[in-house]
């Protein structure tokens, strides 16, 4: 699990492409602190099980269900990423609950300033859009952000100047494509909520008012 507050920004140095999968290698420093073989990094808010590594990066595997539905299909060396180790235990919770587990993508519409902040517009499919609501929180690119408005094509973060200056969203802009993540808790509540005929079990709507809900 991942909280969505960045770490550092590494940069892709090589990627070795399969038929149907990828390996990367990522130039990183603060994320090998305290690295093993098998451990979870989030590489712009994708899960990636650490393969190897050494003293100015490490590798791992990207199978074909992440290139599908992430924007790592389109990884190139020098690509700037988002990396965050997983959360410890005795750490603090500053963002959000981050799988790691990309939805799908979005595409950055429009930039624009206000004050010392900078708007961004994102475009999302409506299957995604279903669980983006106004003032909930969305990973975009593994960063925890809140969500200040939505519409029927997309939704706006406002990004303050230290999240610009140390993740790799600084750099993007329209025309750009970021991985979205959204908000667990909601995919989760939406399943227990499914009418009885779909599941046998769980939270109804008929449960719910037969015990004064």
């Amino acid at each position: 699990m991942f909280t969505g507050i960045v770490e550092e920004v590494g940069r892709i140095e090589r990627v070795s492409r399969g038929a149907r999968s990828a390996e990367l290698r990522i130039k990183a420093s603060a994320v090998l602190e305290d690295v093993h073989v098998g451990d979870s990094i989030a590489v712009s808010g994708v899960c990636l099980t650490v393969t190897g590594f050494d003293a100015c990066g490490f590798t791992a595997d990207v199978m074909h269900e992440t290139l599908d539905r992430s924007a790592l299909k389109r990884a190139k060396p020098g690509t700037a990423v988002n990396l965050e180790r997983a959360m410890a235990a005795n750490g603090r919770f500053g963002g959000h609950i981050v799988a790691g587990h990309v939805d799908g993508t979005g595409l950055i519409k429009s930039l624009s300033r206000d004050g010392n902040a900078v708007w961004y517009v994102i475009e999302a499919d409506k299957p995604l859009l279903r669980y983006v609501v106004e003032k909930g929180s969305v990973a975009v690119d593994g960063i925890s952000l809140t969500v200040a408005r939505v519409t029927e094509t997309g939704f706006a973060v406002s990004v303050i100047p230290h999240t610009a200056a140390n993740t790799a969203l600084g750099t993007k802009g329209p025309g750009d494509e970021v991985n979205l993540e959204t908000d667990i808790i909601g995919k989760y509540v939406e399943k227990l909520m499914c009418p009885a005929a779909e599941q046998k079990s769980g939270v109804t709507m008929e449960l719910l008012l037969k015990n004064g809900f």
